[in-house]
């Protein structure tokens, strides 16, 4: 597979952070950062569920009494 490089300015602190967390997935830090942009691109691309109706309002509900 072919790799496309390009250039990627962070603030420090979020490296450090990434950095951080690519330690702990046994990852390098572009490994991570792949990894996580292949999951955000993942989850934008599934189809979108319909959310569940809101509860009814209190006084909606039916008492218990």
């Amino acid at each position: 597979m072919e790799r496309k490089s390009f250039l990627l300015r962070m603030d420090p602190a979020l490296y450090a952070a990434l950095e951080r967390w690519a330690q702990q997935e046994l990852r390098s830090v572009n490994g991570q950062i792949e990894f996580l942009l292949r999951e955000a691109v993942r989850r934008r691309e599934q189809p979108r569920t319909e959310e569940p109706p809101p509860d009814p309002a209190p006084s909606d509900r039916p008492s218990l009494a």
